[in-house]
């Protein structure tokens, strides 16, 4: 296995809220699980190559938002734990988790993320007012990027 391929995922796994990891492409896996206790993922792979396509966080996003945050109402930024899409509710069609406005308390669901197929659920880290949602639903995000502001 390309050893660059392998540690952009060990770096997707440390950055992103995520504690486990599994690429399957034919016949060969990769498995990068996160443990609480040791400071490094494990990764397990087979012995033969394989080709993936992981992006890795993009800086251009991160430059980018200090020109948009002038227009940003005052607050708390929640920021995307991880790449993937962004969704506003749990399912095609449903009622939006949040919206502008909705008090919320710490701890409380925002929105969902999905990432290799998963569904994250990304919730506060503080309480307050929805004040603004800053990604369009089903729009992808990057590692890092603002999603709301909550004041």
């Amino acid at each position: 296995m390309d050893l660059r391929k392998l540690k952009k995922l060990i770096d997707l796994v440390q950055e992103s809220g995520i504690s486990e990891l599994e690429v399957t492409e034919g016949e060969e896996k990769v498995r990068i699980a996160k443990h609480s206790a040791g400071p490094a993922p494990v990764a397990y792979a087979a012995p033969a190559p394989m080709a993936i396509n992981v992006p890795a966080p993009a800086a251009a996003p991160a430059a980018a938002a200090p020109a948009a945050e002038p227009a940003l109402p005052d607050g708390h930024v929640v920021k995307s734990p991880m790449v993937g899409t962004f969704y506003r509710a749990s399912a095609p069609g449903a009622k939006p988790i949040v919206e502008v406005g909705q008090s919320i308390a710490a701890g409380e669901a925002l929105c969902i993320i999905e990432a290799m197929k998963l569904m994250n659920e990304i919730e506060a880290d503080v309480a307050g007012v929805v004040k603004a949602i800053l990604v369009e639903n089903g729009e992808p995000v990057e590692y890092g990027e603002p999603l709301f502001i909550i004041g």
